[in-house]
């Protein structure tokens, strides 16, 4: 059972004040919170939830059509592959945009909403499918390197293409449910990235992971370390 309490307190510890809580995400049958219709990507909603206040997606919350389908709540509409493709231009065609759908194969979701919370405002994290950072490139230095640190696998830290929903959430959730070991660089889409500030990238890692890596933390180079002491330091005078 994973003690939140433990974690949040070497969090901290490791990277100051000043680095931003995680958030936590997970399905279940009751809203965690009541929240109002959310127009084009959801992402745009996360102000809330950095702040504190948990947001609770559905097909009705959801406004992008891609983002209904990453979070399992439709299937592809129509209009997506053409879109994805002739329209932003993130693929060649229209073929090769679902050629990469039907290789991801996101799940249904088989309960009523997608809750995202901070996690210090979770109560249960059980359930939880994968933690989200938003993390600047310090931070995010900290995490990989504490991701690599008892594994030599090429594969621990990724970066697939996709867009945000569906690197944060399907990819995520997909490594969970194998028991996988993978953690995912994203917010490369150039379509989330204007909800969010230049600076930050997302860090999602599986539950399945971050169990183990719970258990490295303290161990790892981000306690007790000179090199890992100036990044810290630096991320807090920012």
């Amino acid at each position: 059972m994973m003690d939140k309490a433990v974690f949040l307190n070497d969090y901290r510890e490791a990277f100051g004040d000043a680095a931003e809580l995680p958030l936590v995400f997970w399905y279940s049958d009751i809203a965690a919170h009541p929240t109002e219709k959310i127009n084009g990507c959801f992402f745009r909603g996360f102000k809330e939830v950095r702040a504190g206040t948990p947001v609770s997606l559905n097909a009705d919350v959801i406004g992008c059509g891609g983002g209904k389908f990453y979070t399992g709540f439709s299937e592809l509409p129509p209009y997506v592959a053409t879109y994805v493709s002739l329209k932003e231009k993130y693929k060649d065609t229209p073929e090769h945009v679902l050629d990469f759908v039907n290789t991801l194969k996101p799940p249904r979701a088989e309960k009523s909403f997608l809750n995202f919370a901070r996690i210090d405002g979770a109560d249960d994290l059980e359930q939880v499918e994968g933690i989200l950072f938003l993390a600047t490139p310090d931070i995010l230095a900290g995490l990989t390197t504490w991701a690599f640190y008892d594994t030599n696998d090429e594969q621990a830290v990724v970066s697939p293409f996709g867009s945000g929903c569906s690197t944060v959430v399907t990819q995520t959730i997909l490594e969970n449910r194998r028991g996988g070991r993978r953690t995912f660089i994203g917010f490369f889409d150039p379509s989330v990235r204007p909800h969010f500030e230049e600076s930050i990238l997302s860090y999602s890692v599986p539950m399945s992971r971050f169990r183990e890596m719970l258990a490295t933390l303290r161990s790892s180079s981000l306690f007790g370390t000179h090199a890992w002491a100036k990044m810290k330091e630096r991320i807090n005078r920012i």
